[in-house]
């Protein structure tokens, strides 16, 4: 129980208590790092906090809502909902915005329409993008016993039962308004955006990511011709965890930090 009460302790109350999660470094934050699905603001503390190549840089880093210390939204969120509380953080911008993969869903979104409070994006891991051969469909079996549900002929307990067998990973580990906002997400459509965005844009991509594969960067720095992209080998999808060095690199060069 001490352990769990320190690390409750080292949490801050963030945008008026919508959020919790960290800060680092002295000052005013210079970079807003936003988490993947099912993790939390602790995978930056690598890339951000003073263990991380450089040493701290000040930054804030929270739980976006449904996941660590902070609560889930009270209804099914898209990006742009989580992008306006986000927002709440850094209404002193310009900042960086450091998003991996459900975190970039929502840099996204929040460079699109705020674009005075986003300096430059670091994009990792981040499916905002088609990959090669469009989206997965689900097995035969699910869209069979989803047509019987239309129909009237299955009861929805059957379909939750067929979802909860043939739907991925993060969808069984997801309940309630989570796993709704989880459905709401992967309906959306980012490529319009980030045709819009006019901030700087790093791509820092694990070669062998399979969440998110590197066709998914090679797509988006096509759709944004500026963007540069660093391809970090067996790095995976926990690129956060597995690359701090290149993301601080890429963190570093939007902030006109020099080298060394």
């Amino acid at each position: 129980m001490a352990r769990v009460a320190n690390v409750a302790a080292m949490l801050r109350s963030l945008a008026g208590g919508a959020l919790f999660g960290e800060v680092w470094g002295e000052g005013p934050p210079r970079v807003v790092a936003l988490h993947g699905w099912r993790r939390t603001h602790a995978d930056f503390a690598g890339v951000l906090g003073p263990e991380a190549p450089g040493g701290a840089i000040a930054a804030v880093a929270p739980d976006l809502p449904g996941f660590g210390a902070t609560p889930p939204p009270p209804e099914p969120w898209g990006s742009s909902e989580y992008a306006a509380l986000v927002a709440r953080l850094v209404e002193d911008g310009p900042v960086v915005v450091l998003g991996h993969s459900f975190g970039g869903r929502v840099a996204v979104s929040l460079a699109t329409a705020r674009p005075e409070l986003v300096r430059g994006l670091v994009l990792t891991g981040a499916p905002v993008a088609r990959r090669p051969g469009g989206r997965r469909r689900p097995p035969a079996a699910y869209r069979l016993v989803r047509t019987f549900r239309r129909l009237g002929l299955v009861s929805e307990q059957r379909l939750e039962r067929a979802r909860q067998r043939y739907g991925s990973a993060d969808y069984r580990a997801s309940e309630g308004v989570v796993r709704q906002v989880l459905v709401r997400l992967l309906a959306e459509d980012y490529e319009p955006a980030l045709a819009e965005l006019r901030c700087p844009v790093e791509l820092v991509w694990g070669d062998d990511d399979a969440e998110a594969p590197l066709a998914v960067a090679e797509r988006v720095r096509r759709l944004v011709p500026a963007a540069r992209l660093t391809v970090c080998p067996g790095a995976g999808h926990l690129t956060p965890l597995r690359a701090p060095a290149q993301l601080r690199a890429a963190v570093d060069r939007l902030l006109g930090v020099p080298d060394g």
